[in-house]
């Protein structure tokens, strides 16, 4: 399995390779290093900060987004569960399901320029492990010689589809239990999306 964290130039920035596939992604992201460095607090996120349009709200953390199968932390924010939900809440899991949307096209990116991993790998699982490495470092060098365009929300590059078809229906949410601190940001960040400045203007997939 290969854990990463992806930055908006589509380059890795952490990666973790080597669990289990039969492993859940939380508990690969529980046990790595990344992980253990989240709940300890000990990987160096920059502080607090006010978010601009947003001033009335108190300062918020910088987080990481990941999909439904991790666990929601301060420092890492998760989709609403269920499907029944508020336009606050399908607002904040639309802003999700964008932002993820850059980390799958990083994926995209990586196995279409390496076709090792479009076939099983007949290979010792180190070796594995090395090649695995070898190709995000080369995926990174060779995103540095490519045009760095900024990311642009997608309503402002074409017409979304309707959300019943951008967001999943969240699963595996069992063991992933959130901390009162976690549910604050992940509230206050629902908030942010509520303004004008942190909603959707052009081609409101809620509407």
């Amino acid at each position: 399995m290969l854990l990463a964290v992806v930055n908006a130039n589509l380059c890795f920035c952490i990666i973790d390779v080597g669990a289990y596939g039969r492993g859940s992604d939380g508990g690969t992201l529980r046990e790595s290093a990344f992980g253990h460095a989240i709940q300890e607090g000990t990987l160096g996120v920059p502080p607090h900060a006010i978010i601009p349009g947003a001033e009335d709200l108190r300062p918020l953390p910088h987080t990481f987004v990941g999909d439904e199968a991790f666990p929601l932390r301060r420092h890492l924010m998760c989709p609403y569960p269920g499907r029944n939900l508020c336009r606050r809440r399908r607002m904040f899991n639309y802003r999700m399901s964008q932002a993820r949307m850059v980390v799958e096209q990083a994926f995209g990116v990586l196995a279409a320029r390496f076709r090792i991993y479009h076939r099983v790998m007949w290979l010792h699982p180190h070796n594995v492990e090395v090649c695995v490495k070898a190709t995000c470092v080369l995926h990174n060098l060779l995103r540095r010689d490519a045009p760095t365009r900024p990311y642009r929300p997608r309503e402002n590059r074409a017409p979304n589809p309707p959300l019943r078809y951008v967001l999943p229906s969240v699963i595996r949410q069992g063991a992933n239990n959130s901390t009162a601190e976690a549910v604050r940001v992940r509230e206050a960040y629902t908030t942010y999306f509520s303004f004008e400045a942190g909603g959707v203007h052009q081609h409101d997939p809620l509407s």
